[in-house]
This record gives structure tokens, sequence and C-alpha cells, in this order.
């Protein structure tokens, strides 16, 4: 009886303390993010950039030429998308339009028109490349770009203060250059490049009443460097 009395007694001490241990709030189980996914140069993007524009112009008048270097300021926007493949290797195509303030002034010191002055700006300049890069460390991106370029150039010639020549169009010409390009965020990475661009030359006839009655023909060309800083946001 009395061993019955003990088990029954176990039982209930048993049961009571499940139902107190049942009643007593639980600790919320620890939450874990998901890993962040893999970086990676894949996807598509828009951003904008600022730097410098070098150009070089030179015109051919009779009895010789005119050549002027210049510098101004870029800058402007780019889209874009690129691809990653075979672990570091990545293929994208580009492209970028931007303001510059590029303009010179040179003075014509020989011939029938010396005395005159020959005026050179570039107004805009639109790039359309494709780039391979290579990506290390995994966050940053060296690379080679090349492609189209189009520029908005103006030759303006003067003499005895009447303008006698004038060219003002669209060029397009080729572009080369590379840089390298940190992804600094998610969604966010920045560039620093060098590109070089080629405009082609352009002809023309020009006539002064006095030294050209007659027409005296002329060549323009003229090249650009830029140095740019830019940020870009991607969409992944």
């Amino acid at each position: 009886m009395r061993k019955s009395s003990l088990t029954l007694a176990a039982a209930f001490a048993l049961a009571a303390s499940q139902t107190w241990a049942a009643d007593l709030p639980r600790k919320a189980p620890v939450y874990a993010p998901p890993p962040p996914p893999p970086m990676t140069w894949t996807g598509c993007y828009i951003g904008g950039n600022i730097g410098g524009a070098f150009g070089d112009a030179n015109v051919t008048v009779p009895a010789g030429e005119v050549s002027r270097n210049g510098s101004g300021f870029a800058g402007g926007g780019q889209i874009g998308c690129d691809y990653q493949f075979a672990g570091g290797w990545v293929v994208g195509i580009r492209d970028m339009f931007d303001w510059t303030s590029n303009s010179k002034s040179a003075v014509i010191p020989f011939g029938p028109l010396a005395g005159g002055t020959v005026d050179f700006s570039n107004r805009w300049f639109n790039t359309l490349t494709g780039r391979l890069g290579y990506s290390v460390a995994p966050a940053w991106l060296f690379y080679f770009q090349g492609g189209a370029a189009w520029g908005n150039t103006n030759t303006t010639i003067n003499f005895a203060g009447l303008q006698t020549g004038q060219t003002s169009n669209t060029r397009t010409g080729w572009t080369i250059g590379g840089g390298v390009e940190w992804m600094f965020a998610p969604h966010w990475s920045a560039f620093l490049e060098g590109n070089w661009m080629d405009f082609g030359s352009r002809s023309g006839v020009f006539v002064g009443p006095v030294v050209c009655p007659a027409g005296c023909a002329w060549n323009a060309k003229a090249t650009e460097a830029t140095v740019l800083v830019g940020v870009n946001y991607r969409f992944w």
C-alpha cells in the first residue's frame, strides 16, 4: 500500500512539473540572416562622371598648318551592361555622353592669311564601346575598351575682323581606353579611366575678298583625350 502511494505521488509530481514547465515563456530561436549573395559584375547599370578633356586641333591653310592644344571640363552620364564568366572575366557594352568646355585659339603666322586667327571648340562627345576586363579580389575590375565616337566640333577662321570660314558639325571617329572600377558597396561602384578619341578631319573652302578672292582650301582635324571619374548604380 505504501509503495503504491509513493508511486502515485511521484507520478503526480512529474505531471505537475511538466505542466509548470509548459507555462514558462520559451526563448525565441536566434535569427541567422542568410549569407549575402556572391559578388558579381553581371548586370546593367546607370551613372554619372566628371573629369577633364584635353584636345588637339589643327587646320591646314595656304602656306602651312596651324595646331593648338587645349583643355577643359567634361561631365555627363553613362549606361551599360556587363556579364561575368569563366571566373573573373567580364565583357560588357557601354554608351557615354559628356558635355565639354574644351576650346582653344591660334594665330596664323604665315601666308596670305598671316595675322588671322583660328578658333577651335568641342561641345560634346558620345562613345559607344565594348569592354573586356578581369575582376580581382573580387571587388576590383581592370578593363580595356574601344569602339565608336561622335563629337560636335567647331572651327572658325577670322581675318581682318571678318569671319572667312567656319565648320560646325558632328564628326564620327573611334576611341580606345581603359580603367579600373571598384565595387565599394552592394549595387554601387566607382571608376577611374582614360580615353583617346580621334574624330578625323573635315575639308572646306573659305573666301577672303583680298587675299583669297577665288577661295582658299583648308582642312581641320581634331582629337580628344579624357580622364574621368564616375559612379555607377548596378541593377542585379
